[in-house]
């Protein structure tokens, strides 16, 4: 099966989900999968911070993001948590971009380095994404 690179510039709930719910999806189809966390997507790597995101729209001071973690509940849909366990028993590789972490004061010990393969700059990025046949930006 092909390879795909998902970068994940942001931070939000519901973008960071949609990222791992497509690479859950392309890594049960047989595939390969990284995802590059950089900006505010490196944010959710911080340890505890994966499901404590802002929705990218309808927010509402929390209130946004309370009803929509309810709604996908209701709908048996799995929180960030477990997206994330699946992703990496799948296979899945995770990079962290360390410009982003010296640009915004992150160090390793920030973040959750069980879900970390990897460190790298946008030269990693890039040599992983020569091999992919797909490449979405989140």
């Amino acid at each position: 099966m092909d390879k795909a690179t998902i970068v994940v510039h942001s931070g939000d709930l519901d973008k960071v989900m949609s990222a791992l719910i497509i690479g859950n999806g392309y890594l049960a189809m047989g595939g390969e999968v990284t995802l590059y966390f950089t900006f505010w997507g490196l944010q959710r790597l911080i340890k505890g911070r994966l499901s404590k995101a802002p929705l990218s729209r309808m927010h509402f001071f929390g209130l946004g993001t309370w009803m929509m973690k309810r709604k996908m509940k209701k709908a048996n849909v799995a929180p960030p948590e477990k997206l994330m366990a699946d992703f990496k028993a799948l296979g899945g590789r995770i990079i962290a971009c360390e410009m982003t972490m010296e640009v915004m004061g992150i160090s390793k010990s920030d973040l959750d380095e069980t879900l970390i393969d990897e460190y790298g700059a946008v030269g990693m990025y890039v040599n992983e994404s020569k091999k992919a046949r797909m490449t979405l930006f989140i």
